[in-house]
């Protein structure tokens, strides 16, 4: 069923799309000679290793675990000899242990892997936990985590996300025209197990194929007492962002501080309900995703299926490169994180790389503020960043929370907006690192 009511929602900036790699099809990249698998590829708790240098692993074996609850295990993305054990720095500032697998090139799989029994709600978390499976969208958030809030019977709204609103990422657009009918079949699965009544896909306006086909699948959604709908929303950076989609689709506001289960709804990347689906049917955990290979730098910008722990400089050279790289992200230019080197591997909630050549990597030194209020209207989550800046160069943290100055998501538009080019982003951000540390 498709539906045009969409609940109206402040804020957001028009960014410009360069979806260059929306018609490529997804390609299989051959896995590297080596991958270093990091023991942190989710929010929360890192994983402790399984296994030790000179073990022999296979694909899909579990090489770390951990007992904390909101963590997610780490599964080998090939088979070979684990080489040796390093401490990596992540992108964003923190270390995690990482095993580094020489691959012997056969690709030979755990005899762990089969598809799991799942009949019950205990049985269905379990293997979603057993899977690996965190935020494919960006978020990295565990997903059996997600799946099993704490009070189940007020939830009555599942939301997938396929907006994609972020520049360049064609990730979930090619897989809801790659693999729809894995969507559904997620869809339908998780909408048993989580009890929810409807559910919510939502996709921006300016994909029309994927609105096509998604409502086509979702026509044949056949479950007594529950709809899906497909939901087209303006094309609006972030349209994506968990407050801001659940706003458009169901008109509920998540409070500060609050998540969407406070609301009645869970919200799942399109990717990651589809990823679901083909572990419940085939037993193998995550341990490879598409990534966006796009940027002027690259030669020929691609969607490629890529082994996790794949050095980044391997991806970048399948593609090819045509200029000198002046930046490298993970992500998007909006939310992504610039990297250090190349050296880094491929994680599981990192869903593109954009390597940039100089013409888009434009410093504009910042000037005064001129009170313009851009940055207030831009911002989604109705704050006020030049109140949020002036207290923290003050250091009054009593003023940064009095403005709720962790209800920011972080996704840049008050500094795409900002006609100074004032660094109001990353100001923000150590705002929030400061009340992190007060509390």
């Amino acid at each position: 069923m498709f539906s045009t009511l969409i609940h109206k929602s402040r804020g957001g900036v028009h960014v410009p799309h360069r979806k260059h790699t929306a018609e490529c099809e997804t390609v299989v990249m051959p896995a590297p000679e080596k991958v270093l698998i990091a023991m942190s590829q989710h929010l929360g708790a890192p994983c402790i290793p399984l296994v030790k240098v000179g073990d022999t692993v296979e694909v899909g074996q579990m090489v770390g675990s951990s007992e904390v609850p909101v963590s997610a295990p780490i599964h080998s993305s090939v088979s070979g000899t684990v080489t040796a054990l390093k401490e990596l720095l992540l992108p964003a500032g923190r270390t995690t242990l990482a095993l580094e697998i020489t691959s012997d090139g056969e690709n030979r799989v755990h005899s762990s892997v089969k598809p799991p029994i799942v009949n019950t709600q205990e049985e269905f978390i379990e293997a979603v936990r057993a899977s690996g499976l965190v935020g494919l969208g960006g978020a990295g958030f565990p997903a059996h985590i997600k799946l099993n809030p704490k009070d189940r019977d007020t939830i009555d709204t599942l939301v997938i996300n396929a907006a994609e609103c972020e520049p360049y990422i064609t990730t979930d657009y090619r897989e809801c025209m790659e693999n729809s009918w894995d969507i559904v079949s997620g869809v339908q699965t998780v909408m048993e197990f989580l009890g929810a009544s409807r559910v919510v896909i939502a996709v921006e306006r300016n994909k029309p194929a994927a609105i096509a086909e998604l409502s086509r699948i979702a026509a044949s959604v056949t479950v007594p007492g529950r709809t899906v709908t497909v939901k087209a929303l303006p094309a609006r950076y972030p349209q994506g962002a968990e407050k801001v989609l659940v706003a458009a689709c169901t008109g509920r506001r998540i409070p500060v501080g609050g998540l969407p289960a406070d609301v009645g709804c869970v919200v799942m990347n399109v990717t990651s309900v589809s990823v679901l689906s083909r572990y419940l049917k085939t037993g193998m955990p995550l341990v490879s995703r598409r990534v966006t290979v796009d940027g002027s730098a690259v030669e020929k910008p691609q969607n490629l299926q890529v082994a996790l722990g794949t050095p980044i400089k391997d991806i970048l050279a399948f593609v090819g490169l045509k200029k000198p790289v002046r930046k490298l992200l993970f992500g998007g230019p909006m939310m992504g994180l610039a990297l250090m080197n190349d050296e880094l591997p491929l994680l599981k909630q990192n869903n593109a790389i954009l390597a940039l050549a100089e013409e888009d990597v434009t410093e504009i030194p910042a000037s005064t503020c001129i009170r313009c209020g851009r940055c207030v209207d831009a911002c989604p989550m109705q704050l006020l960043p030049t109140s949020i800046t002036k207290a923290y160069y003050a250091g009054n943290t009593d003023e940064l929370k009095r403005l709720s100055t962790m209800n920011c998501m972080e996704c840049g538009c008050c500094s795409f907006s900002c006609p100074a080019h004032r660094p109001i982003l990353q100001t923000i951000r150590m705002a929030k690192d400061i009340l992190r540390a007060t509390k």
